[in-house]
């Protein structure tokens, strides 16, 4: 049978199977079995590309990040937080509406998570804000918009897997995500001031009262200066940063801010494990999908296709692949799409002579995105039924703030200087620069 054929098969048994409601990682084993069984791969291989694809030390930093998260909320740390954030933006026209943005701008710096960030949201802001009078639908759309920051800023879990995966500097995506993540970040703050409910204003916070709830915060709050600090000076890889971050939080925060929390911490433990392992088990099934997508040249067929329409324009190429992101991601997770289109994107970045953390960057803040979009849109379904709302009243509030999203990734697709900048700056060889021959500074390609 002929390999387009076989991959028209796959991809319409993942399809079908994923419409009846099975498991996403178990629809992208039906697809990769059916592709074994017509073609001349053996199921021995197919097996062992699940757990290469499990088989990475890069991703080992999942499920610390997974846990700093789950410690941090589970302490109820993360209220310091949220008192931080209510006294720098509470004020402003749309109240809590802020505060969920500003929070979520804190805890993604800790979590890298967007899973967690809107359950520690949902849990921690929703209530008070439907005492407040916000729109359900709202306070849904709000919180998911918020929390995919965490896919871009560090430590992002999605930078972690697309590096692994891609070859690509996990240090310097997560450099090179804080421009899009803070223009989503300010993005929304703008769309509620203009667009929001006015929300109940709370005084403006006098200075004093700024400064004692940043001090309040200021042991949780350093955990991204740990990680940050760890990574640029070279002390520790991502995944090293993870396991400081959970050793500062055991042995620093939690003695300090509660104590009695010692006796939980083995169900955090298990609960993160618990959790970790359901991208696992989908990133060794992505693993086997996207190389039987390789081998039967499911890859090649795509980037011809793109490449003879966009030609080795990197913008033009960029905007295709954002195009087919979006697609994509409305039906499946990032992980699993960055697993199983990897190969296509490096063909396309190579096409195109595009850095590859410039692409890295642009296609996850597009991924991002699909997790607010239908019909699957993930983070958007979880805040819809923490705050018990329909998605669809979820998703009709929710349109209007794309807008933001349109922009931030169209300004990174078309402004890599602004958006490489940091990189090239803190960690120039992670985009791809060398030192000068002349023996000072560092020569970075256009």
């Amino acid at each position: 049978m002929s390999a387009p054929v076989v991959l028209a098969l796959m991809s319409f048994c993942f399809l079908f199977f994923g419409y009846l409601g099975v498991p996403v990682p178990f629809s992208l084993m039906a697809g990769v079995f059916i592709g074994a069984i017509l073609s001349d791969v053996s199921l021995a291989a197919i097996i062992q590309k699940i757990f290469d694809g499990m088989d990475s030390e890069a991703l080992l930093a999942i499920p610390f990040f997974l846990l700093v998260g789950e410690l941090m909320s589970s302490a109820n740390v993360v209220v310091r937080i949220a008192n931080l954030s209510v006294s720098l933006v509470g004020h402003i026209r749309g109240g809590l509406s802020q505060v969920v943005v500003v929070f979520s701008m804190f805890f993604s710096e800790m979590s890298g998570s967007t899973t967690a960030d809107v359950a520690v949201m949902s849990r921690a802001l929703g209530g008070p804000m439907k005492r407040e009078g916000y729109e359900p639908a709202f306070i849904a759309a709000i919180i998911a918009s918020a929390s995919t920051i965490a896919a871009l800023v560090p430590p992002s879990i999605t930078a972690v897997v697309y590096g692994a995966v891609g070859n690509v500097s996990i240090a310097g995506l997560f450099m090179a995500g804080v421009v899009p993540g803070l223009m989503i970040g300010f993005g929304l703050m703008i769309y509620c001031y203009f667009f929001g409910p006015s929300g109940l204003r709370k005084p403006r916070a006098p200075l004093r009262q700024v400064v004692f709830a940043a001090g309040d915060a200021a042991l949780p709050l350093m955990i991204p200066v740990i990680l940050l600090g760890g990574i640029l000076t070279g002390w520790f890889t991502p995944t090293e940063a993870g396991v400081v971050a959970v050793a500062w939080i055991i042995l620093v925060v939690i003695p300090a801010l509660n104590r009695g929390h010692f006796r939980k911490i083995p169900y955090d433990f298990c609960l993160a494990g618990l959790i970790f392992s359901l991208p696992l088990i989908t990133i060794g099934a992505a693993n086997a999908f996207g190389w039987m997508l390789a081998y039967l040249r499911g890859a090649n067929y795509i980037a011809e296709w793109i490449t003879s329409i966009a030609g080795n324009d990197p913008h033009l190429i960029m905007l295709l692949m954002v195009l087919l992101f979006t697609v994509v991601g409305d039906f499946i997770e990032p992980v699993p799409t960055i697993i199983i289109f990897m190969p296509l994107v490096n063909a396309l970045t190579e096409a195109g002579d595009i850095n590859g953390v410039h692409m890295g960057v642009v296609l996850i803040a597009t991924l991002a995105f699909g997790l607010i979009t239908p019909p699957y849109g993930l983070v958007l379904l979880m805040a819809s039924k923490f705050v018990g709302i329909s998605f669809a009243k979820a998703l009709r509030a929710a349109l209007p703030i794309y807008v933001v999203f349109f922009a931030t990734i169209a300004f990174a697709i078309y402004f890599p200087s602004v958006v490489l900048w940091l990189p090239r700056h803190v960690l120039p060889e992670s985009v791809g620069c060398f030192k000068s021959p002349a023996g000072t500074g560092y020569i970075c390609p256009q």
